[in-house]
């Protein structure tokens, strides 16, 4: 996946300041992901569990980003659709549903794991992590068809 948020990085970066902060919010999101579960570079070396704290903190990374998107982000993405005619607009219609599944399940984990109260919900980490990491890919590669198809028209909807 962050080989797929450098390739978006390079073809869409730099050209629109909304974007951009999307992007890096994008990346920072995968970091923490990768810090939290332990892969390279961030592996933990004795195999325990992360802290409660860094469980939180990522709770609220995935909450923000997943915000964004709905409330700042594609909000812009479908008013440019609808300027740039009907096939625009039905492919935002087309995706936007599916995205919400992806928020969806982003909430449920968020849900389930800002509050802990202890550690005995870590054991249930993992796999939790892994299907939420399957939604979140999804979710990047819906996001990214409708960058593009911005990008290809050249009208990426910019900050007011």
């Amino acid at each position: 996946m962050l080989k797929q948020l450098e390739q978006a990085e390079q073809k869409w970066g730099g050209a629109n300041a909304l974007v951009d902060q999307w992007l890096n919010n994008r990346r920072k999101l995968l970091v923490y992901y990768c810090k939290l579960a332990g892969l390279a570079p961030y592996e933990n070396r004795d195999k325990s569990l992360p802290c409660v704290d860094q469980v939180r903190g990522f709770c609220n990374l995935l909450v923000d980003y997943v915000s964004e998107g709905h409330f700042e982000v594609f909000n812009r993405v479908v008013d440019a659709c609808d300027e740039q005619g009907q096939s625009h607009k039905a492919l935002a219609q087309q995706l936007l549903p599916k995205i919400v599944e992806t928020t969806d399940q982003a909430l449920d984990f968020s849900d389930k794991y800002s509050e802990l109260e202890s550690d005995d919900l870590l054991y249930q980490l993992d796999k939790d992590l892994a299907e939420l990491v399957h939604a979140l890919e999804t979710r990047f590669q819906l996001e990214d068809r409708m960058l593009e198809v911005l990008h290809k028209r050249k009208s990426v909807p910019t900050i007011n």
